[in-house]
C-alpha cells in the first residue's frame, strides 16, 4: 500500500489531473522530500504507526498527501506536539516536518529543548533560505547579501549572519544522528533519501533523536528557473551550509516508557485525590443566571487575588457536579500588573472557556471595572470594591452593580489579602450561584493545611455576605 493517497482531495476534490498534483511550486524541493519520506516509511513498514506533524508554512497541507497519522501544529510548536504524541503512544513514529522560518525562528526554543532532551523523534528541517509561503521575507537561514521582501538591498551585518541549525543541533548531547543533505542532483538526492530513512530507522529502533537538514530549492522567491535554482543551492548555499554528517553516535536501544495508564483510579492515586464524589449542597444548576452555561470574570491588579477566587469558584462548581474551566491572564508584573480570570460553569460541557461577555463580573480596581464593565450581559451582576473605586458609569441599565468595601472589611479583619474572599461572599449572596456552604467547602479544602487561615477566610466570606445584605437592605 502506497504511503501517498491515491488522489489528493485538496484540488478539485481529487478529480482529474489536479487530484494527482501537490500545491508546491514547480521546482520546489518539498515534493522530493515527501517522496523520500514516504518511501522510507513504506520500506520500514511503519505506516500504521507514523504520525507526521506539520506546522505553518509550505508544508501546511502535507496531510493531503501522506496517508499516515497527521497533526497540525501552531507555528513553531511542532516539536512540542510531537513529544506529546510520543509519550502518550510510545510505539508511534513521529516525524516533525518544519521549514527554516518555522523551526529556526519562532520555534527555536522548542527545537533546542527537544533535541537536547533526546527522546526518539525524527526532525526533517527544510532549509530554502526564505519564508516561502508568507511572502518571501528574510528567514534565519537567508544568506548574506540575499535580497528578500524584508531585505530589499540584501541581508547585511545588522540583520545577523545565517543560522547553521545542523551544526548547532549536533553540539547538543541529545541527538544521536544529525546530517545535512541537498537535492540539486541525482547523487545528492540518493544521499538525501538515505539520510531520511536513517533518521526514521534510529527512532524505529528506539535509539534516539535524529535531525536531517535538507537544502531545498525555492524558484518562486529566488525568481529563477528550477535548473537555475539547483545551481544556486550548489554554488551559493552549500558553501555556507556544508553538507555531510554532523553527528552519528552508535547507542543501544534505550527508550521504553511502557504503555501509559489512563485508568481513573490510577490518576486519582497519583494526584492524591479521593474517588468519592464531593458532597453537593445545591439541588440544581443555577438557572436564574443561565439555563446551561454561566460566564464569570474576576479582574484586578496583580496580587488582588482574582485568580484565587476564580479557582475557588471552579472548585465549588466541580463539587456540585458541573463542568467548569478557568483561564488566567496575567500582566507582566507579579504584583501591581493586570490580572484577570475567565470562568465558565456548564451543566454538561464548557464549549468555550473564554468569557468576553460575562454574566458576573467581580472587579477589584477601577481599570478592571472600566475595561470589562460594559461587556457584562444585560441582566448581569457586577461586584466591585467600593473602598478603591466609585460606582461605574457605563453599564447596561439592566445590570445590577453593587459596591462592597472589600478592602476596608479585610483591613478590619487584620489581613488585606482576604479582600478577594470578601468579594466572593458578596458575589454568592448577590447571585445565588451556589449555596454558601459550597463556597465554604472549597475554601476549607484549599486551606486544609492551615486552620488559622481557614477561620480567617470563612469569616471574610461571611462578612462579604453580610455587607451585601446590609447594602441592598439600605437601598430597598
Amino acid at each position: 500500500m502506497s504511503v501517498f493517497y491515491e488522489k489528493f482531495e485538496r484540488h478539485a476534490h481529487g478529480e482529474g489531473l489536479k487530484g494527482q498534483s501537490t500545491h508546491y511550486c514547480a521546482g520546489c524541493g518539498h515534493g522530493l522530500i515527501h517522496k523520500y519520506l514516504a518511501e522510507a516509511i513504506e520500506e520500514l513498514e511503519v505506516q500504521d504507526r507514523t504520525i507526521a506533524v506539520s506546522p505553518v508554512g509550505c508544508s501546511v497541507f502535507m496531510y493531503y498527501y501522506l496517508d499516515v497519522g497527521n497533526t497540525q501544529a501552531a507555528h513553531g510548536r511542532a516539536p512540542a506536539v510531537a513529544l506529546g504524541h510520543k509519550v502518550a503512544n510510545p510505539d508511534s513514529i513521529l516525524v516533525s516536518y518544519q521549514g527554516d522560518g518555522d523551526l529556526a525562528s519562532i520555534g527555536l526554543a522548542e527545537i533546542m529543548q527537544m533535541t537536547q532532551l533526546g527522546i526518539p523523534l525524527t526532525f526533517i528541517f527544510v532549509n530554502n533560505a526564505i519564508y516561502g509561503m508568507t511572502g518571501g521575507q528574510m528567514a534565519p537561514t537567508t544568506l548574506m547579501d540575499q535580497k528578500t521582501s524584508t531585505t530589499p538591498t540584501g541581508r547585511d551585518r545588522l540583520t545577523g549572519e545565517p543560522m547553521k541549525m545542523a551544526e548547532t543541533v549536533a553540539q547538543l548531547d541529545g541527538p544521536v544522528y544529525v546530517e545535512r543533505v541537498a537535492l540539486y542532483d541525482n547523487k545528492h538526492r540518493v544521499k538525501a533519501k538515505k539520510a531520511i530513512k536513517k533518521a526514521l530507522q534510529v527512532q524505529v529502533e528506539n535509539r534516539g533523536l535524529a535531525f536531517v537538514e535538507v537544502l531545498s530549492e525555492c524558484p518562486t522567491h529566488l525568481k529563477m528557473t528550477p535548473t537555475e535554482t539547483e545551481q544556486w543551492v550548489k554554488e551559493q548555499m552549500e558553501p555556507i551550509f556544508p553538507l555531510g554528517v554532523k553527528k552519528d553516535v552508535e547507542v543501544e536501544p534505550w527508550f521504553d516508557l511502557g504503555r501509559p495508564e489512563f485508568a481513573p483510579e490510577r490518576v486519582m492515586e497519583v494526584i492524591q485525590a479521593s474517588a468519592e464524589p464531593a458532597k453537593r449542597y445545591g439541588e440544581s444548576f443555577p438557572t436564574n443566571l443561565h439555563d446551561h452555561d454561566i460566564a464569570l470574570k474576576f479582574a484586578g491588579a496583580g496580587g488582588d487575588g482574582a485568580q484565587m477566587v476564580a479557582a475557588l469558584t471552579v472548585k465549588a462548581a466541580i463539587n456540585e457536579g458541573f463542568d467548569a474551566t478557568q483561564i488566567p491572564s496575567y500582566g507582566p508584573e507579579s504584583r501591581g500588573g493586570t490580572s484577570y480570570a475567565d470562568v465558565h460553569i456548564a451543566t454538561e460541557e464548557v464549549l468555550s472557556p473564554a468569557s468576553p461577555k460575562p454574566h458576573i463580573l467581580v472587579a477589584f480596581n477601577a481599570p478592571s471595572l472600566q475595561k470589562f464593565g460594559s461587556a457584562v450581559q444585560p441582566g448581569g451582576t457586577v461586584i466591585y470594591d467600593s473602598s478603591v473605586m466609585s460606582e461605574p458609569a457605563e453599564l447596561d441599565p439592566s445590570v445590577t452593580a453593587v459596591g462592597i468595601p472589600c478592602t476596608q472589611i479585610a483591613l478590619d479583619l487584620g489581613a488585606v489579602k482576604v479582600k478577594n474572599v470578601v468579594a466572593l461572599g458578596a458575589m454568592q449572596a448577590a447571585t445565588g450561584l451556589f449555596p454558601a456552604e459550597s463556597m465554604l467547602t472549597a475554601i476549607r479544602d484549599a486551606l486544609q493545611s492551615n486552620c488559622a487561615m481557614q477561620d480567617l477566610n470563612q469569616e471574610a466570606f461571611s462578612w462579604g455576605v453580610k455587607a451585601f445584605e446590609e447594602i441592598t437592605a439600605g437601598v430597598n
